[in-house]
């Protein structure tokens, strides 16, 4: 039985998804516009804005508002905010993509790269978290959902301060949905990992990394932009309503390979084979 896309009762709700044009927010506004929401585009490219816009809207004749907007920026933000108001009359849904990875062991990362990752990754987030969120508890209603990563729990080494981001990102939304549950408004994080992203496809280029992240997943398989999309609409919708200060893996079963990776005589299963009991 097809089930119908109306189900994830997105229809004609107000989508605003920051970082939009990079490969993993453009995914999320198309599935966004096929469900019937109106998608609210920010990002401080104006020109990919534009023509994303004109795609979304021949592909998916869905509704698109674009704000040229540098979310580190508290008063662009809050200009983005009156804006998107005023021409869609509330704002339903956050979804929080824009960040950047700069990598560096800790002994050589500088100061200002640091203070660069964190405010994209972080800062940024908090602003339209904030700005946002104020409509969302005006309206009594709304959900956000933030892109984090499994790297958020454990390191990624010499990944500079990305790590540091992503795990206060996580603390940020549960003290959202800690504080604003009350009022109606949901925050989670979905954590990727092991997925192909802008970010993450030149570590894809050499088939042997590929074939050798493959084997770290449950799944035998890397993740796609799709996956996590599907994953960022359920969270962002009604069918989602009582999921709340939760963090998602969308990493086909990475973060529990753990004990899998220890290696065993002949290899693990054969190893369970050899000395199987009665």
């Amino acid at each position: 039985m097809m089930m119908s896309e109306s189900w994830l009762k997105l229809t004609n709700q107000v989508c605003v998804v920051t970082g939009a044009t990079g490969g993993m927010g453009e995914k999320i506004c198309f599935e966004f516009a096929k469900q019937g929401a109106v998608v609210v585009l920010i990002d401080i490219k104006a020109a990919a804005l534009a023509a994303l816009k004109q795609k979304l809207e021949t592909e998916t004749g869905a509704t698109v508002y674009v704000e040229n907007c540098d979310v580190t920026d508290p008063a662009a933000v809050e200009a983005a905010s009156r804006s998107i108001v005023a021409e869609a009359g509330r704002i339903d849904v956050l979804v929080n993509t824009a960040g950047i990875l700069k990598f560096a062991p800790l002994e050589d990362l500088k100061y200002e790269t640091w203070q660069q990752v964190l405010k994209v990754n972080l800062d940024g987030y908090f602003l339209t978290a904030q700005t946002f969120g104020k409509v969302m508890k005006a309206q009594g209603h709304g959900s956000m959902v933030h892109i984090s990563t499994v790297a958020s729990l454990a390191p990624e080494t010499y990944s500079g301060a990305y790590s540091t981001s992503k795990a206060g990102v996580n603390m940020l939304s549960k003290q959202i949905a800690a504080e604003w549950g009350q009022y109606g408004v949901r925050s989670n994080v979905l954590m990727p990992c092991l997925v192909k992203t802008p970010m993450s496809m030149p570590f894809y280029a050499d088939p042997e990394v590929e074939n050798g992240r493959k084997k770290l997943t449950a799944n035998k398989r890397i993740g796609t932009v799709q996956d996590i999309a599907d994953g960022v609409l359920f969270l962002a919708s009604d069918r989602a309503s009582y999921v709340n200060g939760a963090a998602l893996p969308v990493d086909g079963g990475f973060n529990m390979m753990m004990g899998d990776q220890i290696p065993k005589p002949g290899g693990r299963k054969q190893y369970a084979i050899d000395h199987e009991t009665d």
